[in-house]
């Protein structure tokens, strides 16, 4: 979930709709790093060789069948690697707490698999996820806020019921853009008051971009095979695209927000973060599912296993439409790589349509804030009311975050909180007729409207520019991205890693009409595999150029 945003000469702010994206000091489970630290032996910190560096869930399976690794030895390498270069070493900064119970839990499902019972496709597997996700152990779900900190969820999100279910070990939380970035129009991607600000893996002086900025920058870093991220407009494919991974964000309603702090509930998804598709794909299929207590959920249109659309020849004779008009000509570097993925698209047998401009890109802009500002007032309170500590409000929030301001609101503000705090109910017309203008010009007159003029499987654009130089005097340097028009209309999006600028990996992204996930993992595997743009980042200081 992920906010930009920009200023205009006078000191005004503007919002504008191509520009609106999106450990206590670091308070990782003091418990846990103990664990780590008496579990394994210490690998060295920046440069060094790691042993699971790269690996895959299937490269993990295998091991673990085979018993060269056990689950537990797998969550000690990558806690001990954690350990060594999150807040140590290179201070990527990308972990809020650990599993103090990770150990526990590898152990029962070792034994499980020794006596030839496997729970789903992420039996054994360490899954980090976002600190916006409740789980109901002993991590906190806070949102990256102060306000928050110590906040224990009393159940599961619906979405680690999937992964537990499925056998998945959630070892850690992440740092995000704190309220996932949706706190103030000055704000730098991937700071929050517990976590501080979340760094690049590729330049630690760089930006993860947000709000799912720790997702992606430890499952970039190798810090756990997989991961999972939020999104309202651009918060996983963003951070994905410049931390170098594969990121999908699914139909709203594919994945269920039950216990997930929301933002808009006709924005909102969870989505997979990996640095393959496969991996995204395996982790797609374990997170969706019907919840009766997430209405979006009612009538998904779930596939059983999305990993059946991995086709290395699935380029061959689709058609593919360039939409220029939504990211193109902003960073050169983005506009370069994008042309040589879509020549690779070509060459691979697609059939490009070029141009495919989307209608109405322009439409809905401010209406997407508005309608945001309500829903985020709306679902917060729900969210909140059902706490029992002394933040049960966005008025209380606001109130910490003015009473705490040393701690809280170092660097910038909560402009956003109070635009939000002023709005009514969710019958007003002013939120009734600006949701209406969003699905109109998203859905029938934008995505849809040019996918049935060239009959297209997919779209493709340029994510986001490279990463930018962190400041947080000044907040984000951001030059836009590509994320809008999938995420208003509630449509898929893919991110895949297509090339580096000066060191720093760039994605392009495909997306497309409601539920074409499998269509769209089809086009993304296809040229993951023809290109292979992916480099593991060396946690460099600065970027050498």
């Amino acid at each position: 979930m992920e906010t930009a945003h920009k200023q205009d000469s006078s000191g005004s702010t503007e919002f504008n709709r191509r520009d609106f994206i999106e450990f206590a000091a670091l308070g990782l489970a003091a418990t846990t790093v103990a664990g780590c630290a008496n579990s394994g032996s210490r690998q060295a910190t920046r440069g060094a060789s790691f042993e699971l560096k790269e690996a895959t869930v299937a490269d993990l399976t295998q091991s673990m069948a085979s018993g060269e690794r056990t689950s537990r030895s797998i969550c000690e390498a990558y806690l001990t690697r954690i350990e060594t270069d999150d807040r140590q070493g290179s201070r990527l900064q990308s972990m809020l707490d650990l599993n103090p119970d990770t150990f526990d839990i590898a152990d029962q499902l070792d034994a499980e698999r020794a006596a030839g019972r496997l729970r789903g496709s992420l039996h054994g597997i360490p899954v980090i996820i976002k600190d916006n996700i409740d789980t109901a152990d002993r991590m906190t779900t806070t949102a990256g806020s102060l306000a928050l900190e110590g906040s224990i969820a009393s159940e599961d999100s619906f979405v680690v019921q999937r992964l537990r279910e499925a056998g998945a070990i959630v070892i850690g939380k992440a740092n995000l853009s704190e309220w996932a970035n949706f706190r103030s129009t000055r704000s730098s991607s991937g700071w929050s008051g517990r976590g501080g600000q979340c760094n690049n893996p590729y330049a630690l002086d760089r930006n993860p971009c947000g709000s799912s900025a720790g997702t992606g920058a430890a499952v970039s870093a190798n810090f756990a095979v997989i991961g999972v991220g939020t999104e309202t407009d651009g918060s996983v494919v963003c951070p994905s695209a410049t931390c170098g991974l594969v990121g999908i964000k699914p139909t709203v309603g594919l994945v269920s927000r039950t216990g997930i702090i929301p933002i808009s509930h006709t924005q909102d998804t969870a989505g997979p973060m990996a640095r393959t598709v496969t991996d995204a794909a395996i982790l797609l299929g374990a997170m969706a599912g019907l919840d009766p207590r997430d209405n979006a959920t009612e009538g998904a249109r779930i596939e059983p296993d999305y990993t059946q659309y991995l086709d290395t020849g699935g380029l061959r004779g689709a058609r593919i439409g360039v939409a220029r008009n939504v990211m193109f000509g902003r960073s050169l570097d983005a506009d370069k790589i994008a042309e040589e993925a879509i020549d690779a698209m070509r060459d691979a047998g697609a059939v490009i349509v070029d141009p495919a401009e989307i209608p109405n890109t322009d439409e809905y802009g401010d209406s997407e804030f508005e309608v945001m500002l309500y829903e985020f007032k709306a679902g917060l309170n729900a969210y909140l009311s059902r706490l029992t500590g002394t933040v049960t409000s966005l008025a209380d929030v606001i109130a910490f975050n003015e009473t705490n301001s040393d701690r809280s609101m170092p660097y910038f503000g909560q402009e956003i909180l109070l635009m939000a705090e002023e709005k009514g109910p969710l019958t007003d017309s002013a939120y009734l007729d600006a949701l209406a203008r969003n699905r109109r010009y998203s859905r029938a007159e934008g995505i849809d409207a040019v996918m049935d003029q060239h009959r297209l499987d997919a779209l493709v654009t340029p994510t986001t520019s490279p990463a930018w130089t962190t400041d947080l005097v000044n907040g984000d340097h951001y030059l836009g991205g590509s994320s809008s028009p999938a995420a208003v209309s509630g449509y898929p999006n893919i991110t895949v890693p297509a090339g580096f600028a000066h060191g720093l990996p760039v994605g392009i992204s495909v997306f497309g009409r409601s539920y074409s996930e499998g269509t769209l993992i089809r086009i993304a595997y296809a040229f993951e595999q023809t290109t292979n743009a992916r480099t593991a980042p060396g946690m460099l200081p600065t970027l050498r150029t």
